[in-house]
């Protein structure tokens, strides 16, 4: 994968487009749970994952940053915890000085304002002033995957993130995810010129065929329907 090329074409979509392109391509829609959202709204974040599991201390995170490639995103796997916070500004500084393009947290953060303050995109499931007050042992594999909602993560997997929260992708698959998206992006942009210009939605779909053909096909879907006549609402 040619991180650049990838970030450059992450620039003209976002999420919701990648996710409807995982759909077309027969893939699992890989999200972050909804609570997961950036520090600062409007931020977006593309680039390779770089796991690393929380086990009360950050040096973990130091480690997972010293591997690093330019262009990665720390995935901070802290089993989804509300009672600490495991990322504060010192490590998103650090994060930053690597040339990382972010930082993806299951589980909370601190210093706020001061993170805001860097630029770093920063993704997570809340704040919580303090932060962790146990140690416990680190697993021999703490840096190949992290968890994150239901699904594992590692470094075979780009993340991309933006306001409507945060998308995991096999890395082998992004050119053919990212060309699905483009067509379903501007499918939907057609779409939308055309509602602007009077014919509504139901007109371009053909609402009045699909009704009349599922009392002929009741098993008939509407994403079917949709395939059929090039519509991207749903995918």
């Amino acid at each position: 994968m040619d991180e650049q090329r990838f970030s450059r074409r992450f620039a003209m979509l976002t999420t919701a487009h990648l996710a409807d392109a995982c759909i077309r391509a027969r893939l699992p829609v890989r999200c972050a749970p909804a609570i997961t959202r950036a520090v600062s709204p409007g931020d977006r974040v593309a680039g390779r994952a770089c796991p690393a599991r929380h086990v009360g201390s950050v040096d973990v995170f130091l480690e997972a940053i010293e591997g690093a490639a330019p262009g990665d995103v720390l995935v901070v796997d802290n089993g989804g915890r509300l009672d600490e916070a495991c990322v504060g500004d010192l490590v998103v500084l650090e994060a930053q000085a690597a040339g990382l393009a972010g930082i993806v947290i299951w589980g909370l953060h601190r210093d706020t304002a001061d993170i805001r303050s860097i630029g770093l995109p920063v993704f997570s499931v809340g704040s919580m002033p303090t932060g962790p007050q146990r140690l416990d042992p680190l697993p021999p594999d703490a840096l190949e995957h992290a968890t994150v909602g239901e699904w594992t993560v590692c470094r075979e997997d780009v993340v991309v993130g933006d306001d409507d929260g945060v998308l995991f992708l096999p890395a082998g698959r992004v050119e053919e995810l990212c060309g699905l998206a483009e067509t379903i992006r501007d499918t939907e942009r057609r779409q939308a010129d055309r509602i602007r210009a009077g014919e509504s939605l139901r007109e371009q779909v053909r609402f009045h065929h699909y009704l009349a053909q599922r009392r002929q096909r009741p098993g008939l879907s509407f994403r079917e329907h949709l395939r059929a006549v090039g519509g991207a609402i749903e995918e």
